[in-house]
């Protein structure tokens, strides 16, 4: 309510217009020529805006009736409580009383709805600092808010306006709210179903009775908005399983006389469950009808789906919009029979063929816009594919470059016919990737100046180089790799280095590998995800015992020597459909290569091939929850002269990035030990490795952006075999473990966190529960 105990206000009434007409009458009944007019009582409203709404000028011959509807246009514009006319000879003489204005707007109280929300809602209504003050919309303004509150399920909501008058005929106005608690909800009563029970119904309600829960969730307290979708997914529920003439015939909302308990009922008709007795196809159908059919994903004898339905119609539209038709219309219209079947036809609007005008790039700041055209499969001057716009925007958020990609396809004013294509496109770090600065339990404190970037200078060339040394590994390399090096997708790239291992510091035996060269390559796109890539290597590995030593090594450089020059010819083939380059979320990664010395040129000739898959599939429509398998399968073996494979390209298994819980590089047989070493025996790898990992990716609680960061449930198994020695080896000897992980893109590089525990660890395993890496690749 309001209170009005220091000021009055008057409301314009039919008695109002009725004085204004006597007051005229009493001027003079008989017409005059105004000879003049005046205006008195103003202290905000400008004479001119006056002179505006009052219908009468110097000059004018006016009567009671004139002046009467006069007083009337005055009085609508709503800035005045009081007006009088009088006459002084000749002269007409206006007398006004103006209405307030607001000073100052204060709201006390409001913690659910914000003050900067109501006030824009004060603000459209006309109340706003400096505007004349009404009544009238006061107490319009009140309910609005009450009304707001009630939607939420607050009841015993109030609103109390004081009103204080100020000097210079201004007045405050201070809102005070009670917003109340939120009525929770007791009972939730189903009438009328019969096919379902009401435990089913209940389970697709968002709203939901006290629970032990409830405290966390609030899913007992009642909302409109709440209580609407919970009826859409009633009615969609009993749509999609075939009670076309399904209806929720009423819905009440009781409360309690204290307003703090709801209960509500809700009365439904089932009617009968229908099958589908015909399919028909209408309209302009474009292409063939039989391709059209074998689209439609419900047949004869079907029970009726509107999902079904519904989804045929957006499959039926992306066909039409793959040539041309981007905005072809497909509805789907049941036609109910007596006999508890329906016709369905799908009718077919394709509209006009649309071209691209011109395809707009958004938010790219730092990349050309020639690198983004690159990955265009739809292009412009050509008809509006639906398939080739989605195929270019997948190519986009692959490149790794951003953090999302959006498409729209306006229409171009004045031209039915044509449309834009707009990719807006938010950029993040490419390069983050690699770090200078860094830290693992494998190889301790990693230093060393490093420039690695996918994205280099905005080009979409793909550099890196620096220097780098740890406990384990010194190395000095450079890279660099053009994906259009020409125009169809050919790319191009080099790199040289050199790497001094010390594998006695990888939890391996104990040896030093020296290894200098270089290598080129080429790659051949075969489609929008497939690619073929040739290269040659060319590389000097140099041997050096350690103290700890295996048998092995000794053995192998007893009979091939230390010093190696080796020219390895690499082959691969890719594909990837995954929907980003980084953190996907949908599509599948797949890569085999295969690895091989030449036997002339090459001192020591061996092959190896690698099989690694990446599977993403999401388990809710936006993405949260995803399903993510892994697999890396490799088998290497010497040829020729070379009866095995060099020990130094042995597979190994264990840590970040592989079997997690056990140490990096520990898992498979260990080496043979020395007769005069004490030490015990380390891993020494094997020429098979048999890896694989399940993981539930699931969001972060309490955070919003989550697009550098990913929290996971795994399940990992793994292990390295060696078939040159003399075991079988066994699927039984594949080592498992499960825990969480976190991984996380920071502007220095990526982090990545795993609690893990070992399921079935064997005499000599050695296992870490937290493992982490920094800058480093995971």
């Amino acid at each position: 309510m309001i209170k009005r105990s220091k000021f009055l206000f008057s409301a314009l009434s039919f008695f109002t217009y009725l004085i204004f007409g006597l007051t005229a009458l009493g001027v003079q009944a008989e017409e005059f020529s105004v000879k003049d007019i005046r205006v008195e009582g103003l202290q905000r409203v400008s004479a001119g805006t006056v002179f505006s709404a009052f219908p009468v000028n110097v000059g004018d011959e006016v009567d009671s009736v004139r002046l009467v509807e006069a007083s009337k246009n005055l009085f609508k514009s709503g800035l005045f409580t009081d007006i009088q006319l009088g006459r002084e000879d000749d002269d007409l003489i206006i007398t006004v009383v103006e209405r307030p204005s607001i000073s100052k707007i204060e709201i006390d109280g409001n913690k659910d709805i914000s003050t900067e929300d109501l006030m824009d809602g004060l603000k459209s209504a006309g109340m706003n600092e400096g505007q004349v003050f009404q009544r009238v919309t006061m107490e319009r303004l009140e309910l609005e808010i009450l009304r707001s509150y009630v939607a939420q399920g607050r009841y015993n909501a109030s609103v109390e306006a004081e009103i204080e008058e100020q000097p210079r005929n201004r007045v405050a106005i201070k809102l005070n709210i009670n917003e109340g608690d939120v009525a929770s909800i007791q009972h939730i009563n189903v009438v009328g179903n019969k096919a379902f029970s009401d435990e089913q119904l209940l389970d697709l309600m968002e709203l939901k009775t006290p629970g032990l829960f409830s405290v966390f969730t609030s899913d007992d307290k009642y909302a409109k908005e709440k209580l609407s979708g919970d009826l859409e997914r009633i009615r969609s529920f009993y749509l999609d399983r075939g009670y076309i003439k399904f209806n929720i015939e009423s819905t009440q909302v009781a409360i309690s006389p204290s307003k703090e308990d709801v209960f509500i009922t809700l009365n439904i008709t089932e009617g009968p469950l229908y099958t589908i007795s015909d399919i028909q196809l209408k309209g302009e159908l474009i292409v063939d009808e039989e391709e059209i059919r074998r689209l439609v994903l419900v047949k004869e004898g079907d029970t009726f789906s509107r999902r079904l339905l519904t989804t045929t119609s957006d499959v039926i539209s992306r066909r039409l919009g793959t040539e041309g038709y981007t905005f072809a219309n497909v509805n789907a219209i049941p036609e109910p029979h007596d006999d508890n079947t329906a016709t369905v036809t799908f009718f077919v609007d394709p509209g006009r063929r649309t071209y691209v005008r011109r395809i707009n790039f958004r938010g790219n700041v730092n990349t050309a816009d020639e690198v983004l055209r690159q990955e265009m499969r739809q292009m412009e001057g050509g008809s509006a594919s639906t398939n080739l716009i989605e195929t270019s925007k997948s190519r986009l958020e692959r490149l790794g470059y951003f953090k999302t990609v959006n498409v729209e396809t306006p229409a171009v004013p004045g031209h039915p016919d044509q449309v834009d294509v707009n990719y807006s496109v938010e950029e993040q770090a490419s390069g983050s990737l690699s770090a200078s600065l860094g830290f693992s339990q494998d190889s301790g404190f990693i230093l060393g100046l490093n420039v690695a970037e996918n994205n280099f200078f905005g080009t979409g060339r793909r550099v890196s180089m620096g220097i780098n040394t740890s406990n384990s590994v010194k190395s000095a390399r450079f890279s660099y790799l053009n994906p259009y090096y020409t125009v169809d997708g050919v790319s191009r790239g080099f790199s040289v280095f050199a790497k001094e291992t010390d594998f006695d510091d990888l939890n391996t035996s104990a040896y030093v590998l020296d290894t200098i060269g270089g290598s080129v390559t080429f790659g051949y796109p075969i489609n929008n995800f497939s690619r073929l890539n040739f290269g040659l290597t060319v590389s000097n590995d140099k041997l050096d015992e350690g103290d700890e030593v295996a048998t092995e090594v000794t053995d192998f450089i007893d009979e091939h020597g230390d010093d190696f020059d080796n020219f390895t010819l690499n082959a691969s083939w890719t594909r990837n459909t995954l929907n980003r380059g980084m953190f996907a979320t949908k599509g599948l990664s797949q890569s085999l290569s295969f690895d091989v010395t030449t036997p002339e040129s090459s001192d020591l000739q061996f092959y190896k091939v690698n099989y690694r898959t990446n599977f993403y599939q999401p388990i809710d429509r936006f993405h949260n929850w995803v399903i993510r398998l892994r697999s890396d399968l490799g088998y290497g073996d010497g040829y020729s002269d070379t009866s095995e494979l060099p020990f130094y390209e042995n597979y190994f298994a264990g840590g970040m990035g592989s079997v997690r819980g056990y140490e990096s590089n520990t898992l498979g047989l260990k080496g043979t030990q020395n007769p005069t070493d004490s030490s015990s025996p380390r891993a020494f790898g094997g020429n098979v490795l048999i890896e694989g990992s399940a993981e539930l990716i699931f969001p972060i609680p309490f955070v919003d952006d989550q697009s550098s960061m990913r929290t996971a449930l795994f399940f990992d198994a793994g292990n390295v075999f060696d078939t040159s020695r003399d075991y079988d080896p066994e699927l039984s000897e594949l080592r498992m473990s499960t825990g969480l992980s976190f991984q996380w893109v920071t502007a220095i590089g990526p982090i990545g966190f795993a609690l893990a525990k070992a399921l079935n660890k064997q005499e000599g395993d050695e296992t870490q529960v937290f493992q982490f890496t920094l800058g480093q690749n995971f």
